[in-house]
C-alpha cells in the first residue's frame, strides 16, 4: 500500500493539462469489441481503472498496439467470447465496475455475454437493472449464476424496439446503445442519458458505420446495421479533473492555467464554481484562475442559503460534489451540499471535520458547510482515501492545510488521476509518494 505525504500551505503556480476523460474511456474502449477492424483511440488516461480495462480486452483476444501511453490501436478480430465466463475473468473483471460495459458489444456481436459482480467505488448501491432490462427488451435472455457470481445473457438475434429507461443511467444507456447498433430493426431509447461522454460514444459509433440520431438529447433512435468498421477517435479532457483543478487553485490561493480544457463540454461546471465565489477567465479553450485571497459563496436571490446538488446531465455531475464540499470549507459563507444519487459519498466529511472544517452531516445525502473564510486554516492529519473522488478532495484539503498530512490508500486516487503527484509537484506542491 502506498501513501501521499503532503506539506500544505504552498501557493501553486503554472499550467496544467487535464488527462483524457476516465468516464468516456470505459465506454469507448469497450466499443472496440463491436468490430473486427482496427480502432485507434488517443488521449487515453494512464490510470489504474483504464489500464485494467485494457488488460481485460487483451485477455479476451483483442490485439493491442500501444504507440504511446495515451494512444492505442485495438483490433478485435479473434475474440474468445467464452473467456468472459471463466473464473480468471470474473476475478479480474469483478475489480472494475467498467467491465460491465463489455456486455452490450459482446451480446450484439457474439450473441452472448457475461457480467461479473461489479467492483469500483464503494459509494452506495449502484444497480444493474437498467442494463439488464434494456437487454431483455432487445430480446436477450438472462440468468444469474449464484455459484459463478455473474449474469449470463444470450440471444440468437437482438431485435430493435422502443424502451423508456427507468433512469437516465450513463453506463446503462451506453451499454444498450452498443447492443442496439447491431440489432435487427430500429431501437428508440427515451429517457436516455445525454452526457458529453455518451455523445462521444455515439459519434464514434456513427463514424464506424452506425446510424444513431438524437445525439445530445434524451431520445436516441438507432437503426441497426449488419457490421461496423474501424475508426480513429480522440477522447475529451476529463471534466472532473478540470473541476478539481479549479477548486485546488481557490483552496491554495494559487494562480493556475488549465490548458485545453474542452470548455464547450463543461456544461454548468464553471457556473457552480462561480457560485462559490471563485473567479476565473476563459480564453479560447484555456481556463485561467488567478490567485484569490477570499472567495464568497453566493446566496439565492431571496437571500436563502445556496444549495448545490447533483443531477443527470445537463445538471451538475455527482463526481464533483466532493470537491465542492472541500472548497466550501475555506470560502466565506455557507452552502448545503445535496448528494442525491449515492448514499455513501459524503461519509468522508469526518476527516475534514478532524482537519478543522465546520461541517454538519445532516444525513447520508446532505451536508451543510459553514465556510471559515480562512480565519482558521485546516490542519494536517493522517487519513485514508475511501474512493476516487473523495480521495482527490482530501488531497486538495491537505495541500491547503497547515502542516503535514498523510493520505493512505492512494490506489483509490490512482484509479482516476494519472501521475497526480508528479503533475502537482510541477505546480510547486510539496507532495511525495511513500511505498
Amino acid at each position: 500500500m502506498s501513501s501521499f505525504e503532503v506539506i500544505g500551505g504552498n501557493k501553486l503556480h503554472g499550467e496544467i493539462v487535464p488527462q483524457g476523460a476516465k468516464n468516456e474511456a470505459l465506454q469507448i474502449l469497450s466499443a472496440v469489441l463491436l468490430t473486427a477492424k482496427p480502432v485507434t483511440i488517443s488521449n487515453i488516461p494512464d490510470i489504474l481503472d483504464v489500464n485494467l480495462l485494457i488488460e481485460l480486452l487483451e485477455d479476451i483476444g483483442v490485439k493491442i498496439t500501444r504507440t504511446s501511453r495515451d494512444t492505442c490501436t485495438f483490433q478485435a478480430d479473434d475474440i474468445d467470447a467464452d473467456y468472459l465466463a471463466s473464473e480468471a475473468f470474473r476475478k479480474k473483471g469483478g475489480r472494475l465496475r467498467g467491465s460491465v460495459m463489455f456486455a452490450g458489444p459482446m451480446l450484439a456481436r457474439f450473441k452472448r455475454a457475461y457480467i461479473p459482480k461489479p467492483g469500483g467505488d464503494k459509494i452506495g448501491r449502484r444497480r444493474l437493472d437498467t442494463h439488464i432490462i434494456g437487454f431483455e427488451k432487445l430480446g436477450a435472455r438472462y440468468e444469474y449464476d449464484d455459484v459463478a457470481g455473474c449474469f449470463k445473457l444470450s440471444s440468437p438475434q437482438l431485435k430493435g424496439t422502443y424502451m423508456l429507461l427507468d433512469e437516465p443511467s450513463v453506463t446503462g444507456t451506453a451499454n444498450i446503445v452498443m447492443a442496439a447498433v447491431l440489432a435487427e430493426g430500429t431501437t428508440t431509447i427515451y429517457n436516455a442519458a445525454c452526457e458529453p461522454y455518451l455523445q462521444q460514444l455515439c459519434r464514434m459509433l456513427n463514424c464506424m458505420g452506425a446510424k444513431i440520431s438524437g445525439i445530445g438529447s434524451n431520445l436516441l433512435v438507432i437503426e441497426g446495421v449488419n457490421v461496423l468498421n474501424g475508426t480513429t477517435h480522440r477522447m475529451l479532457p476529463d471534466m472532473i479533473e478540470i473541476g478539481s483543478f479549479i477548486g485546488l487553485a481557490a483552496m491554495t490561493q494559487s494562480e493556475i492555467t488549465i490548458k485545453n480544457a474542452g470548455v464547450e463540454h463543461l456544461g454548468v461546471i464553471p457556473d457552480k464554481f462561480q457560485q462559490l465565489g471563485i473567479q476565473f477567465n476563459i480564453t479560447g479553450d484555456d481556463i485561467h484562475i488567478p490567485a484569490q485571497d477570499v472567495y464568497e459563496i453566493q446566496t439565492f436571490m431571496d437571500g436563502g442559503i445556496l444549495t448545490i446538488y447533483d443531477h443527470p446531465w445537463p445538471g451538475f455531475t455527482p463526481d464533483l460534489l466532493s470537491i465542492v464540499l472541500v472548497v466550501a470549507t475555506q470560502a466565506r459563507g455557507s452552502v448545503l451540499v445535496h448528494q442525491k444519487m449515492f448514499e455513501s459519498r459524503l461519509f468522508f466529511t469526518d476527516k475534514l471535520i478532524d482537519m478543522g472544517a465546520q461541517i454538519i452531516l445532516c444525513d447520508p445525502h446532505r451536508a451543510t458547510v459553514i465556510g471559515l473564510g480562512r480565519k482558521h486554516n485546516l490542519r494536517g492529519i493522517t487519513m485514508s482515501s475511501p474512493d476516487i473522488r473523495a480521495g482527490q478532495a482530501l488531497l486538495i484539503a491537505a495541500l491547503s492545510a497547515e502542516g503535514k498530512s498523510v493520505i493512505q490508500n492512494i490506489e483509490q486516487i490512482d484509479r482516476g488521476y494519472q501521475y497526480i503527484d508528479e503533475r502537482l509537484r510541477h505546480l510547486g506542491a510539496d507532495i511525495k509518494r511513500v511505498n
